[in-house]
Formats: C-alpha cells, structure tokens, sequence
C-alpha cells in the first residue's frame, strides 16, 4: 500500500508523526469533562423512541426518559419489569396503555407495544470525543458526516460505525440533521453507547482532528485514490457527504486524502449510508489482518526459539 502524502491543506501537519502508543492520549481516561457528554441541549424537544430494542436499550444505559406507555403485557415482561421500575423511581412517568393508544401516540408507527419521550440528546463536546477515542484505543476510527439531512441515513450509518468499533462521530450543527427519534430508531440502540459531537464549523473541527493526531479521509465518487490501497493503520477520520452532493468542497480541502470506492457495475454511486458502511469495513479488514499477521509473527518466533532449544 502506498505510503502517506502530505497534507495537503497544511504544511504544518505534514510533517507532524503518527501517535505513539506512548502518547498521553493512549492510555490515560478522559479529562472530567470528557467523564460525561456535553449539557449543551439542543432543540428536538418532546421526540419519541418506539419499538422493544431502542426503548430497552435506552432503559438499560440509563438514558434520561421524561415518559412511557407501555401495553400491561410488556411492562410486566422479564426483560422490562425491573427496568421500567428503576426508571420509574428517578422521575420517569410511566403509563400503562392498549395498543390502540399507542397506535395515535406513535401515529402508526410499528411501536411493538412501547413507546418512550426521551429528553434532548446531550452532544459531546469534541475535545472530549477525542479524548474518549484515544482512551478507548491507540488506533482510534471517528466518522465525520458532512451535511446529511436525512434522519435514516444517519441512523445507518451510527449503527454501523458503532458495530464495526468506531469510537465516536461528529456532525454539523447547520444544514443537517441532529439525533432525533427516527435517527434513534434507525440506530437500534447504538446511541446509548456510541457519542456524538455537533460542532458550529465542519472546516475548524478538521483541523482539530489533524492537531490531535487523526488523519483525514474524505469519499468521493470521482477520487483519483481507490479505497483499498489506502493504508489506515494510523489514527483514522473518515468524513462522508451528503445524499446527492457529496463533500463540500471546502471539507475536501481540509482533508489529507480523497478516496473512491471502485463500482465495476453499471449503478454509477452508491446510498451514502452503504458507502459508509463499505469504506468502514475495509478499514478493520486492514486492521484485523494486520493484528492477525503480528500474533502469526509471534507465534512462528516463539516455535522457532523452542525448536533451537530441544
């Protein structure tokens, strides 16, 4: 795989070295104002979750729930019973309701018996993401999205990045979507552990990233780099763009590399959820085979060392 460029919109990062294992971020927690995501609140007040997988989740990492209906079956299930209790016991409302309440209050969407108000999503500051990502792992993966509007294209994607091991996205705070219900119901959970910054300006956080110690990789369709010959051992940004546009092009400038995911195919583009979710696994199919090669070498020297012994 070839080896890094320079960067290209900075001389001085371009010769800044890749993080260390050593470095302060490596294996040190948080600061305590990363212990605990952002109080900024944003505006999606009174959203609902519904459906047993996102409310249970929600219910079990302890996220701050204002109400519940939920049918007498399910609220004395196993699974909820205790739950809905300790939740109960903090403040939560908890109402016991038929199916067709729940119907009008989901307005016909498939709530399974269940329905949540959740309180305003607490953003994490991104000084403290990164904090969190570097304490979490020495080759960090954030996601950044750049302008998505579509609730469950970003849901795709916070599902996906949480399942492959990401440690955390950012999103603009202009002309795109926050986390709302549906982006909530989409995630299937993954929020109630995966954090989320909302940062004013796309371009400065870039950057910030960069200071840290990320290299950023930006998607596009015509980019000259094919995904797989890239090498992302190093801590790692990949930055998406939005449905139909694509990266800004001030967000391409800001990144150290362009790359393209090649389509042999007759469909020209891909949804940008399924890019991402594409370029995500390449990057821990990278890492993978690279740990499994190092546990190879180790195992073919301790053999090698014991033959010569006998």
């Amino acid at each position: 795989m070839p080896g890094k460029k320079p960067r290209l919109n900075s001389e001085k990062h371009s010769s800044r070295k890749p993080r260390l294992k050593t470095n302060r971020r490596s294996g040190k927690p948080p600061s305590s104002r990363g212990s605990e995501p952002s109080a900024e609140r944003e505006g999606e007040q009174n959203d609902l979750i519904y459906g047993r997988h996102p409310v249970l989740a929600a219910l079990e990492e302890q996220h701050k729930l204002h109400r519940i209906w939920i049918t007498p079956q399910l609220r004395y299930d196993p699974r909820f019973h205790t739950l809905i209790n300790e939740t109960k016991s903090t403040g939560t409302i908890v109402d016991e309701v038929d199916y067709r309440r729940l119907d009008q209050i989901a307005t016909g969407a498939n709530h399974q018996g269940v329905v949540a108000q959740i309180s305003p999503y607490a953003y994490w500051e991104l000084s403290d993401l990164i904090d969190k990502a570097f304490s979490l792992s020495h080759q960090p993966l954030l996601v950044v999205c750049d302008g998505i509007t579509d609730p469950h294209n970003l849901g795709a994607i916070v599902r996906t990045a949480e399942a492959i091991g990401a440690q955390g996205l950012a999103i603009p705070q202009r002309r795109a979507v926050g986390i709302t219900s549906t982006v909530m119901k989409v995630a299937a959970g993954a929020l109630e552990s995966f954090p989320v910054s909302r940062v004013v300006n796309l371009a400065r956080a870039l950057e910030e990233l960069k200071a840290a110690g990320f290299w950023i990789y930006g998607t596009a369709d015509d980019a000259p780099q094919p995904l797989h010959t890239v090498d992302f051992s190093d801590p790692t940004v990949l930055v998406v763009g939005s449905e139909g546009k694509g990266l800004s092009l001030l967000t391409q400038q800001h990144c150290d590399m362009l790359v393209s995911i090649p389509l042999p195919g007759k469909t020209p583009s891909l949804n940008v959820s399924v890019a991402t979710g594409m370029a995500l696994y390449e990057i821990y199919r990278q890492r993978s085979l690279s740990r499994g090669n190092v546990k190879k070498n180790v195992i073919e020297k301790i053999n090698t060392t014991e033959y010569k012994e006998m």
